[in-house]
Formats: C-alpha cells, structure tokens, sequence
C-alpha cells in the first residue's frame, strides 16, 4: 500500500505589499547650492606661485637638513622625523619637488651613500 499525502503541494504566493500612490502636488527638493566659480586670474596667480612650509614643522626640519652644505643622507632624515623612509622619500619627489617647486639634488658619495641636497636656482 503506497502512502498518500493528506495535503495537496501548491505554490506559495509572496503576500501583495500594497504601495502608497504617489500624489501629483508632491513638492521636489530644492537644487544644489553650489559656490561661485573662482575667477581664472585667481587660480592662474595661486598655480604660480611654490606654496611656502609652516616653520617647527617635519617637513621643516627636512628642507632645513637638506639645506646644508653637506645635505643629508636617508637616515639623518628618518632620524630626525621620525618617519620610514619611504616616506621621507615621498615627501622629497612630492612635497619638496612638486609642491614646494625645490630642486632636490641626489648623489652618491663614497662612505656616505646617497646623499640628497636642496640646490639654488629650483
């Protein structure tokens, strides 16, 4: 004798979920304020220009060591920042370079290694 199941298989119907209408006097949100445009002249002048470092900054203390006659190795640089020295690196080819506008020297000298040094005329 084969078993019958008592209730029949049906599908199951996800329960309708009924939606407000939307009403026809629905106010829209404001626009976006947006600032004035910046005149070119101004941009023009401030691109120009090599933004200045802040004094008792690190990057201070960097362009001060890179300064010297002497210039400054990657360790003296990490040493005095307190940062990797990747990241001293960064800091001269972005901030120093690009930035700042410096002409940033780069030599290797015997019993020192690579030596890096802020040249006159950047």
């Amino acid at each position: 004798m084969a078993k019958t199941n008592p209730k029949p298989k049906t599908t199951r119907k996800a329960p309708t979920v009924a939606r407000a209408k939307k009403s026809p006097a629905v106010a829209k949100k404001p626009a976006k304020q947006t600032r004035p445009a910046r005149p070119k002249a101004a941009k023009a002048a401030r691109a120009g220009a090599p933004a200045k470092a802040r004094a008792g900054t690190k990057q201070a203390t960097l362009i001060a060591r890179l300064q010297r006659k002497e210039g400054a190795t990657l360790a003296d640089l990490v040493q005095a920042t307190g940062w990797q020295a990747h990241s001293v690196r960064g800091a001269i080819s972005g901030t120093l370079k690009k930035k700042l506008g410096l002409a940033v020297l780069s030599e290797k000298v015997e019993g020192r290694g690579r030596v890096y040094r802020i040249v006159a005329g950047g």
